[in-house]
């Protein structure tokens, strides 16, 4: 039997198996302030922002092909670009690159705002920027009057997960009950204090065969 130590998990691993994680907390949470790293900045979204999106998301593993961004932009953002300068961020580099995005977005099915599409380049991973960019985009979401927030993630972007859960992000409950099998597999990999209810499933049920 394997540890878990012993797989070397990545932050967006595929070798786990997947399930859909759906978290929801009020917005009246208390959500605390991360500075950024010096050198480091803020903007939002300027038109020709999509294909920087799309390198994002796609350097951090979201995509395998840059045509896959271009689809997924065009479902969630593209009849809603007149918005995102207003809820799409980006932190810029000190060099002026853009290398983190998240927005502050909604689904017109489901009341309540949306922590949607976080991401960091890969080679800006592990700078300190996750943080600071959750939290500005929570705070922006508070903001616009949201009563309810929500954030989408899955068991193979483990290390994502746990952020929300410190957060305050907690499991939406028809999702814990539908996907009961993925949140253990996220108690097995975290051990997130906010799950110590779940049993937690052994090791090597946590990859694919």
């Amino acid at each position: 039997m394997k540890d878990l130590a012993s797989l070397h998990l990545d932050n967006h691993d595929s070798r786990l198996k997947y399930y859909h994680l759906f978290m929801t907390m009020p917005a009246e949470t208390e959500i605390p302030h991360y500075d950024l790293p010096a050198g480091y900045s803020f903007t939002t979204y300027a038109p020709g922002d999509r294909d920087t999106w799309i390198e994002i998301e796609k350097s951090a593993k979201e995509f395998s092909t840059f045509e896959e961004g271009v689809d997924a932009w065009q479902r969630y953002y593209g009849k809603h670009e007149d918005v995102l300068p207003d809820r799409m961020f980006f932190i810029v580099d000190p060099n002026g690159k853009k290398v983190a995005t998240a927005t502050a977005f909604f689904d017109e099915k489901l009341p309540g705002g949306w922590l949607h599409w976080v991401s960091v380049r890969r080679d800006a991973q592990g700078k300190g920027l996750s943080r600071p960019l959750i939290a500005h985009t929570l705070h922006r979401l508070q903001a616009l009057g949201y009563k309810e927030l929500f954030v989408p993630t899955q068991t193979t972007t483990w290390v994502a997960a746990k952020l929300y859960l410190d957060f305050g992000f907690r499991p939406v409950p028809e999702n814990l009950e539908e996907n009961y099998f993925g949140w253990r597999m996220l108690k097995t990999l975290t051990d997130h204090p906010a799950l110590k209810e779940l049993e937690p499933v052994e090791v090597d049920e946590l990859l694919n065969k």
